[in-house]
């Protein structure tokens, strides 16, 4: 079985004149690190790793400012074979905040540490550690003082390798204006981020609040299971749960056969994919 990988860069109002040659450009080489990797976990966890390095996206660098005007991260990472995850949130100085959910995952018994517990558990295993001026942009600052409050993002992605094993990652910076300390669904298994070796892997990016009340994640892996649907149709009937909620965004997944979908509700959404014949595809509406 060859590999499969999709990533997203998030879903929202996009401005069809900025048709975002350089967003285009990161997905592809996100896709490319990806496919280099032999595990799912690699995969995924590399793919991530460059677009959280990018001003471009609100993950990492490129993260949203709270009310407050400062920076608090989430992500997660996750495992189909032996449903192993780990997850940080408001975290305000890890660069790469996926690198530590996967810490958590590997290097302890828990699945999500918050704040300053998940920055010391990174500090000790050598994660890099930025000042707040590294991720604060002229773009966000920008946002913020415009009072872009729907403004959100998410980066993440999804994989299958050769041995049938799936993963997912998602990283986000939440969305300008946020209450302080409010977490969305990235960090949350089952809402924003799942993969089950027996269904599917999935990342979400949208309304955090409606895809934690629609457990969208999971929702979708046990439509799967249990009702036998395809990875296209539990994807729509997630995102039709999202809508009723009164939220916007997507997701991207595949499957334990390698099937992807990329659905989204919102005007655009950054995606892009190597399918199982090694054809990569890349989009934004």
């Amino acid at each position: 079985m060859n590999k499969v990988i999709a990533i997203h860069g998030g879903a929202g109002v996009m401005r069809r004149d900025k048709p975002g040659q350089q967003h285009v450009a990161l997905l592809r080489q996100a896709l490319e690190a990806a496919y280099q990797r032999k595990t799912a976990i690699d995969a995924v966890t590399a793919a991530v790793v460059i677009l959280e390095d990018s001003p471009l996206f609100n993950a990492g660098r490129g993260s949203c400012l709270n009310a407050d005007g400062e920076i608090e991260m989430d992500a997660a990472v996750m495992e189909g074979g032996r449903l192993r995850a780990g997850a940080v949130a408001a975290v305000r100085r890890v660069r790469n905040p996926v690198l530590a959910a996967r810490m958590v995952m590997e290097k302890t018994r828990h699945v999500l540490l918050a704040g300053d517990g998940a920055e010391r558990l990174a500090q000790q295993h050598g994660l890099q550690l930025e000042a707040p001026e590294y991720f604060r942009t002229e773009r966000q600052q920008a946002s913020l003082e415009r009072n872009l409050k729907n403004y959100h993002g998410t980066v993440g992605a999804v994989a299958l390798d050769a041995d049938g094993n799936l993963a997912a990652a998602t990283s986000t910076g939440g969305y300008t204006g946020k209450l302080p300390g409010r977490i969305g669904d990235s960090p949350l298994i089952g809402a924003g981020t799942y993969a089950d070796n027996r269904a599917c892997a999935v990342s979400g990016t949208g309304l955090g609040e409606a895809f934690i009340r629609a457990a969208v994640a999971y929702d979708m892996a046990a439509r799967m299971r249990y009702r036998g649907v395809s990875l296209a149709a539990a994807a729509s009937a997630a995102l039709r749960n999202v809508k009723q909620l009164g939220g916007d965004g997507g997701l991207i997944a595949v499957d334990r056969r390698g099937n992807v979908a990329l659905p989204f509700n919102s005007e655009g959404m950054f995606r892009g994919s190597i399918d199982r014949r090694g054809k990569t595809a890349i989009a934004i509406f």
